[in-house]
């Protein structure tokens, strides 16, 4: 029971901080930007949330609720990055950016949910036939949120050099690395087998 803990645990963990996974980073990195560490309440519920997303949607794949093919899903995944990032650049430096905390909660709600189900079938082939599938998912979600506190930590302490001792400003803190994501993102979304 344990070992199993542990290795659902370590695999959500590492589902997020490893570089071979590197859309969820980025995510979390455009996600992250505009907020300092006292914000961490509003970064927690919505973290949270995208782990709920990811979670349900794991389960919908898991079970067989919700089928897309992954060459949507891969095409979707880089866009709600591209959405996010976009976002960033256009409310950059606006006190406007929390006024309305309902929106930006049911966006990385949505995006959690795209995320997972670009896992369910990977996720299906490591749980074994003495596992319980259920279990499993929610120890899985368990090792995200954890791996999700690393990086959004990283991106936080990041953010408070660079805004401290190199004297960036927030704004263009945000719409710079944001603009960065988008470039990255530009090349998926355009190269997508979707379009082949």
């Amino acid at each position: 029971m344990l070992d199993s803990f542990l290795k659902f645990l370590e695999l959500g963990l590492y589902h997020i901080v490893s570089f071979k996974g590197y859309d969820h980073i980025l995510f979390l990195v455009v996600l992250t930007l505009p907020f300092l560490f006292k914000d961490w309440k509003r970064l927690l519920i919505l973290i949270s949330s995208f782990t709920l997303g990811h979670t349900l949607s794991l389960l919908l794949g898991v079970y067989d609720i919700i089928n897309l093919k992954s060459d949507v899903i891969e095409w979707l995944i880089p866009f709600t990055i591209l959405i996010m990032g976009l976002y960033n650049v256009f409310t950059a430096g606006k006190s406007s950016k929390h006024s309305n905390p309902i929106i930006i909660l049911s966006i990385v709600l949505f995006f959690g949910f795209v995320h997972g189900l670009g896992f369910a079938s990977a996720f299906e082939s490591m749980v074994s036939t003495n596992e319980n599938t259920l279990i499993s998912v929610l120890e899985f979600a368990l090792g995200i949120e954890l791996g999700q506190f690393v990086i959004v930590f990283c991106i936080l302490f990041f953010g408070f050099l660079g805004q401290t001792i190199f004297r960036f400003s927030t704004r263009d803190w945000v719409m710079v690395i944001s603009a960065v994501v988008i470039g990255l993102m530009l090349p998926l979304i355009f190269n997508s087998p979707l379009f082949s």
